[in-house]
């Protein structure tokens, strides 16, 4: 097997978007934003399945990841409409913090070049919203491709490979005389 196989491309792709995951998540975090918290969280977990199904040629786990990757881009979508404000959405409504805290984006108050005035935003480099919808096009650009390999992956991968053996493969003896020799 070749070192750029459409499975070591994958293996790339679920790296990248682990690590890009996980820098969304801190800042999720540093806004209170629980939504997008928890969905994070399973970006994270099913991410970390995907990888290890393209090591192991586990293809129900590249089929999983497939379809968490359609809910991860709709999920990515709704962000960006949220931000910037498309078909009646707000960025000042509580969605992302589902209520329980005061939805702010950590980048509305320290982000590029802000010196927190009244309101944070000016003087910004980059207002916060369109911060957020960056955060979410990396996604999507990280995503589509990890889609495509993925079909490509689960396609090529035979059934055969999905038996699930994490030490080894453990036979039975089918006689008894044959447990001791």
């Amino acid at each position: 097997m070749g070192c750029c196989s459409a499975r070591c491309t994958l293996i790339l792709l679920c790296c990248l978007q682990l690590v890009s995951a996980v820098e969304r998540q801190l800042f999720d975090f540093l806004g209170f934003q629980w939504a997008s918290i928890l969905i994070n969280f399973l970006q994270i977990l099913v991410v970390v399945l995907g990888l290890f199904g393209a090591v192991q040629y586990k293809k129900r786990l590249i089929i999983m990841y497939l379809l968490w990757l359609l809910l991860w881009g709709g999920w990515n979508v709704f962000v960006s409409c949220l931000y910037l404000e498309v078909g009646g959405l707000s960025a000042e409504s509580d969605v992302l913090s589902l209520g329980v805290s005061s939805h702010r984006s950590w980048w509305k108050d320290h982000g590029p070049g802000c010196e927190g005035g009244d309101p944070p935003s000016l003087g910004c480099w980059l207002r916060h919203q369109n911060i957020e919808v960056l955060h979410c096009v990396l996604q999507l650009v990280l995503a589509l491709p990890g889609f495509v390999y993925a079909c490509y992956v689960a396609s090529t991968s035979s059934d055969q490979e999905d038996n699930l053996h994490f030490i080894g493969d453990f036979h039975h003896p089918s006689k008894p005389s044959q447990l001791f020799f």
